[in-house]
C-alpha cells in the first residue's frame, strides 16, 4: 500500500510537489482557493522560472507553455546609465502563476491527485496530520501552520527591506534581447521589468522594490487598477526613462482589474521540519525558506528544494518518516539555501565596491556581461563572487 502524504498549498512548492510525488504515493493538496478561483483571482507574486527550474519540471512531466518570448536575458542599468545585456546560458520564462497554478490543479486532477478545498485553522492541524503518513506545509508567503524553528544565522531582518509594487501591464514595447531588465536606484529602490504571458496574451511586469519612506514608496493607499495605472506612468517617467519611452501612452493599461499587487515581505529562513505531536512535519517553499523578493530566486528556491524533498521521500519510501528524514532534507537543502539567502540579504544592502566595479566592467566586456547574467540562473555562482572575493 502506498504511503499517503497531505501538502498544504497549491503555490510553486506544492504543485511541483505533487507532481514529483503522485506516481509514488497517494499525494492529497489541501487548498482554501480552488482552480478557478486562483486563476479569477488576484496576480499573486511575479516569477521567473530560469533554466534549472523548467529541467525540473520536464522531468516532473509538468504542462509545458507555448511562449515564444522566452527571456533570454538580463539588463543591468544603474542609475540611469545602461551597463550591459547579459546573456542566460538557458532561456528562462515567466507564466501568470493565475494561469500556471490552475492549470497545474486541474491537470493533477486528471492525473489522480486528490484536493481538498479548505482552509485549515490551527485547532485543526493534530487531527489533520494524523490523516497521513506525511504532511507537507507548502503554505507559502501566509505560513507556515507548524512550529518550524528559525535559523537565526540567516534571518537578520526584523522587518521588509523593500514594499513590493507589481503591476502586469499592457502597452510596453519589450527591450531586446529580450529578457529581464533590472534598473538599481542606489538609497531609494529597484525596477525590474519581466515580459510574461497571461490568458490576456503577452504583458509587462513591472515591478518595484521601494525602500520605506524614500522616493519610490509613492504607492500607499491606492487601491484601483486606474490609480495604480496613473502611478505607475508617474513613476517611470520619473525614475525609469528608458521604460518610459517604451510606453505607448494609449495602450498602457493594467492586463485586468486584478492585475496589481503590493505587499512587503519580511524575509526568514526556518529549519524545514518539526516534531508536531509526535510525527514529523516538513515544510517546503516560502513557508519555510522565505527571501526577499530581489534576487527573483523565490520559485527557483521552492523548485530546488522540491527536487531535494521529493528525492528523499523516495529514498525513505520503505524507511520510517521520522526525524532522521528530515534532517536528511535539512542537510541536502541547507548549503544552496544558505548560498541563495546570504546573496539577497547582501543585494537589499548597497552594492560592495567590488560587485560595482565587476558591473562597470560588464559594460566593456561581454564575457563578464554574461557572467553577471548567470548569478539569477545559478546563485551560487553570484554567492561566490559577493563573498569569496572579499575574503581573497
Amino acid at each position: 500500500m502506498k504511503k499517503n502524504i497531505g501538502i498544504v498549498g497549491s503555490g510553486e512548492a506544492g504543485i511541483q510537489l505533487a507532481y514529483a510525488l503522485r506516481n509514488e504515493f497517494d499525494i492529497t493538496v489541501i487548498h482554501s482557493l480552488s482552480a478557478d478561483e486562483i486563476r479569477n483571482g488576484r496576480i499573486m507574486s511575479t516569477q521567473v522560472h530560469f533554466g534549472s527550474t523548467r529541467k525540473r519540471e520536464n522531468r516532473f512531466n509538468m504542462p509545458k507553455w507555448e511562449n515564444d518570448n522566452l527571456l533570454k536575458s538580463i539588463h543591468i542599468t544603474i542609475g540611469n546609465q545602461k551597463l550591459f545585456a547579459g546573456m542566460l546560458k538557458e532561456p528562462a520564462s515567466s507564466v501568470d502563476q493565475r494561469l500556471y497554478f490552475s492549470n497545474c490543479m486541474k491537470d493533477l486532477k486528471d492525473k489522480g491527485v486528490t484536493f481538498r478545498h479548505e482552509r485549515i485553522e490551527n485547532e485543526q492541524l493534530e487531527g489533520l496530520i494524523d490523516e497521513y503518513d506525511l504532511m507537507i506545509d507548502c503554505s507559502g508567503k501566509t505560513g507556515p501552520l507548524f512550529p518550524f524553528p528559525t535559523e537565526e544565522e540567516l534571518s537578520p531582518f526584523k522587518m521588509p527591506q523593500r514594499k513590493c509594487v507589481v503591476g502586469y501591464f499592457l502597452g510596453v514595447k519589450p527591450n531586446h534581447p529580450v529578457g529581464v531588465n533590472v534598473t538599481v536606484l542606489p538609497e531609494i529602490g529597484e525596477m525590474f521589468e519581466i515580459p510574461a504571458i497571461t490568458e490576456y496574451g503577452p504583458v509587462t511586469i513591472l515591478f518595484i522594490m521601494a525602500m520605506p519612506d524614500r522616493d519610490l514608496d509613492v504607492f500607499k493607499g491606492i487601491k484601483s487598477a486606474q490609480e495604480f495605472t496613473n502611478q505607475m506612468k508617474n513613476v517611470t517617467q520619473r525614475f525609469f526613462p528608458d521604460i518610459h519611452k517604451r510606453i505607448d501612452q494609449e495602450n498602457f493599461a493594467l492586463s485586468d482589474e486584478r492585475g496589481f499587487l503590493q505587499n512587503a515581505i519580511n524575509p526568514v529562513i526556518r529549519k524545514p521540519y518539526v516534531t508536531f505531536n509526535h510525527k514529523l512535519v516538513v515544510g517546503c517553499g516560502d513557508s519555510v525558506f522565505l527571501n526577499d523578493p530581489i534576487t527573483g530566486q523565490g520559485c527557483n528556491l521552492s523548485s530546488y528544494c522540491v527536487e531535494q524533498l521529493s528525492d528523499t521521500l523516495v529514498d525513505y519510501k520503505h524507511s520510517p518518516w521520522n526525524h532522521k528524514l528530515g534532517e536528511e532534507y535539512w542537510n541536502r537543502t541547507k548549503s544552496f539555501v544558505r548560498e541563495v539567502t546570504e546573496w539577497t540579504n547582501a543585494m537589499t544592502q548597497p552594492l560592495p565596491q567590488h560587485i560595482v566595479q565587476l558591473l562597470l566592467k560588464g559594460a566593456e566586456d561581454q564575457m563578464v556581461a554574461d557572467e553577471v547574467a548567470e548569478w539569477f540562473a545559478d546563485p551560487r555562482k553570484a554567492h561566490e563572487a559577493f563573498f569569496q572575493k572579499t575574503t581573497s
